[in-house]
């Protein structure tokens, strides 16, 4: 970085090819997020928080009285407790080293629509999905009543190849992000994920299709109980070996906290085949 123009030393004279040294990241260089987070994750070191070794974003400090967790996303943070007084505490903390503002309890966060009462959390994703539609253009369509036609198989030589696939890789990479409170989806979205390199017209119609099946109820999402027993419950189940492409097994499976749905995940999976003499 060179000098400002107009710049002129305090005393003496400047060396030539004088430059500027940096003691603060500027926003936008390449170094200044890594930075960013060097900073802001010491900060909450320094007050007694474990990082989470599974999500280095998440930072949690446990006590007798208190189980409290951060959540980090580049600015943006999410703080949880069972302790109204523990939340109090890092609010203070992280106001004395860095210029904070305080939204009060969580309503929206990264897409995420949050709304609370005596029964329980609800989670969604309503405003993320109408964008997703209006700037789809099916806003108004006819919604229907399945994510996909499962009487149509689809692989990488269906159909005619897309000239520009970029719309294609748009809307699958958002109904990711959707993926997030919309599990019922995860298959379809998995499924037609694979062909993100060499996407074909039939695939483009599949995932209008999922967006589709969305217009039904945009606002759905995840109930987390406040009356709940704490038990966990886990569901898996494996469709073997029916990838026509990869002979791969297609799994699936669902955990639960009670009634309340926490963890679910549908995979491609090598197929595992044992034989004897």
């Amino acid at each position: 970085m060179t000098l400002p123009q107009g710049y002129t030393p305090t005393s003496g004279v400047l060396p030539p090819n004088s430059v500027c040294k940096l003691h603060k990241s500027l926003y936008g260089l390449k170094q200044a997020s890594r930075q960013w987070y060097k900073c802001l994750s010491q900060a909450l070191l320094d007050e007694g928080f474990d990082q989470y070794p599974a999500d280095n974003t998440l930072f949690v400090e446990e006590t007798n009285t208190s189980y409290t967790t951060v959540l980090v996303y580049v600015d943006d943070i999410l703080i949880v407790s069972n302790n109204d007084g523990a939340v109090a505490s890092i609010k203070a903390a992280l106001a004395k080293k860095f210029k904070t503002k305080d939204l009060g309890p969580a309503r929206f966060f990264l897409g995420l629509d949050i709304a609370r009462n005596a029964d329980g959390i609800s989670v969604c994703q309503r405003k993320y999905c109408l964008d997703l539609l209006v700037d789809s253009g099916l806003l108004g369509c006819k919604p229907k009543s399945t994510p996909m036609d499962y009487k149509k198989t689809l692989n990488k030589d269906s159909g005619i190849l897309l000239s520009d696939g970029i719309p294609y890789r748009e809307i699958i990479g958002r109904l990711l992000y959707l993926c997030i409170t919309r599990p019922y989806i995860t298959f379809a979205v998995n499924r037609l994920s694979q062909y993100l390199s060499c996407p074909t017209d039939l695939h483009y119609k599949a995932a209008l299709r999922i967006l589709k099946y969305l217009k039904n109820n945009p606002g759905q999402g995840l109930f987390y109980s406040a009356h709940i027993d704490i038990c966990l419950n886990g569901f898996s189940d494996v469709d073997w070996g029916t990838c026509l492409e990869s002979r791969r097994s297609i799994t699936g499976m669902h955990v639960f906290l009670g009634t309340s749905l926490i963890s679910w995940k549908s995979k491609k999976q090598d197929v595992v085949s044992s034989s004897s003499t």
